[in-house]
């Protein structure tokens, strides 16, 4: 199952990377836009993670290896997030934003991680 999720998280986040390395200035404003944002969008988007953080920790709850610990974060982390985006919308708004540095830091993140699970899930795929 590491391998299968890893399959699917891994090109997600290194999309998602290239998108802020690549539409920096897009990614910005938007971010700065989440505050006039439809309550129904942030609704919709906080049970997307939400459901998606619970289909992976439903299927996917080991700790014994580092990727396993890794896919599993990334279940708890979307589940978070969906949770507060649902639950507490209006300070998860609130929170800092993705800009300059931090943005920089989250491109080489999610590059580095879609990187990382594209091999864990993928090189077993080639070596058969």
């Amino acid at each position: 199952m590491t391998e299968l999720i890893a399959r699917i998280a891994g090109p997600y986040l290194l999309l998602t990377g290239l998108g802020f390395a690549l539409s920096r200035d897009f990614y910005q404003r938007m971010v700065k836009g989440n505050a006039q944002a439809d309550p129904i969008l942030l609704n919709l988007s906080g049970a997307v993670h939400f459901i998606v953080g619970l289909i992976v920790l439903n299927n996917h709850f080991r700790w014994s290896g580092f990727a396993e610990i890794v896919v599993s974060l990334i279940g708890i982390a979307a589940a978070a997030k969906g949770a507060a985006l649902i639950a507490v919308p209006e300070m998860t708004l609130q929170t800092p934003k993705t800009t300059g540095r931090v943005l920089t830091a989250s491109t080489v993140g999610f590059i580095l991680a879609g990187v990382y699970l594209c091999c864990v899930g993928y090189l077993p795929l080639l070596a058969r």
